[in-house]
């Protein structure tokens, strides 16, 4: 694989975790504040699990130092608006780079992305394209997903996608309210511009990204890369999902029994909610994670947008980074460049 050489850098950059943004963060100039999040006139259309009353929460902005001449780095915490049992996993964690305009220019907006992460908890590759996001004008919000990272208790083997489907029903809902505080926090910060929010996830990123975007109607622009929907024939027949399948049988339950569960947090079951909205799908031909009809639901359940085909696997789609980057980097310009 050859990357261009400003990802190299960049990956670089990115990849000690945290190197950029926790050491250098100390109790100077961090801030706390108050969103306001404010239900839209769409949110009649989102099932009642995926819905939040008006409310508001607070949150602690801790910068870090620059990750490049102009990018800001910062971290920043919320509480979940689901209270479970781990006390790590009720805060939600997020890594924030901001663009940084040149000496004497005037202020102005810029579009904000949510960027969610892989299965594996490997950060680096969002923050790589974080950083590349922000370096062309794009503010990017990395949200780490329920019982990763920071969020996952000492002892506890809870996870999001858990070999009990049902707790990944609950964590997957929970991943989605997050995201929901998230987008709101997001899109009342002064630089922002609220009406060009968008959202961004890389195969478990993509999926829970399809998912959010189709209950948060805030989110304009949604890019998916190696994801799909139909998500109960990913967990039954994948071969990564082969102990959840044995388990789920031996349990009593059946394909038709999980179908319907996974169904809740399917982004198929709700695609009429993102219809009209800017929407790139990015995927592979041979992908065995996440098999072509999937990907083939999801796409028709969006309105048949536009779609991206890599001649690779779920895995060697890596050699198209660049591409990737190139087109990811586009799509979430600003309308009026």
């Amino acid at each position: 694989m050859r990357l261009a050489p400003i990802y190299v850098m960049l990956l670089l950059l990115t990849t000690s975790d945290h190197a950029l943004l926790a050491q250098d963060a100390t109790s100077k100039g961090v801030h706390k504040g108050l969103v306001r999040f404010q239900p839209t006139a769409g949110e009649k259309g989102i099932p009642e699990h995926f819905r939040l009353k008006p409310h508001t929460f607070s949150y602690q902005l801790t910068p870090g130092r620059k990750v490049l001449e102009r990018i800001a780095s910062s971290t920043l915490t919320f509480p979940s608006p689901v209270k479970t049992p781990h006390k790590n996993n009720n805060t939600v964690h997020c890594e924030y780079y901001r663009p940084l305009g040149a000496k004497g220019e005037a202020a102005k907006k810029y579009p904000g992305v949510i960027v969610l992460h892989i299965l594996g908890g490997d950060f680096a590759l969002s923050r790589l394209f974080c950083t590349s996001l922000a370096s062309r004008g794009v503010a990017a919000l990395f949200v780490k997903l329920p019982y990763y990272g920071p969020r996952r208790q000492p002892g506890v083997s809870i996870r999001m996608i858990s070999q009990d489907p049902r707790q990944t029903v609950r964590g997957m809902t929970q991943a989605v309210l997050d995201i929901r505080r998230a987008v709101a926090w997001l899109g009342q910060q002064d630089e922002i511009d609220a009406q060009q929010l968008g959202i961004f996830g890389i195969s478990l990123g993509g999926i829970t990204a399809s998912l959010a975007a189709t209950a948060e109607p805030r989110l304009t622009k949604i890019c998916p890369l190696l994801a799909g929907g139909d998500i109960a024939a990913i967990a039954w027949r994948s071969p990564q999902m082969a102990r959840v399948r044995k388990r789920w049988i031996q349990q009593g339950g059946t394909r038709e029994t999980l179908v319907e569960l996974m169904k809740t947090i399917d982004p198929v079951t709700y695609g009429k909610n993102v219809h009209g909205r800017k929407i790139l799908m990015l995927n592979a031909l041979q992908d065995k994670v996440i098999p072509r009809e999937c990907t083939d639901a999801l796409w028709h359940s969006f309105g048949e947008p536009e779609i991206i085909w890599y001649d690779a696997g779920h895995y060697t789609a890596i050699k198209h980074i660049n591409d990737t980057m190139r087109r990811v980097n586009s799509f979430f310009q600003p309308e009026d460049s």
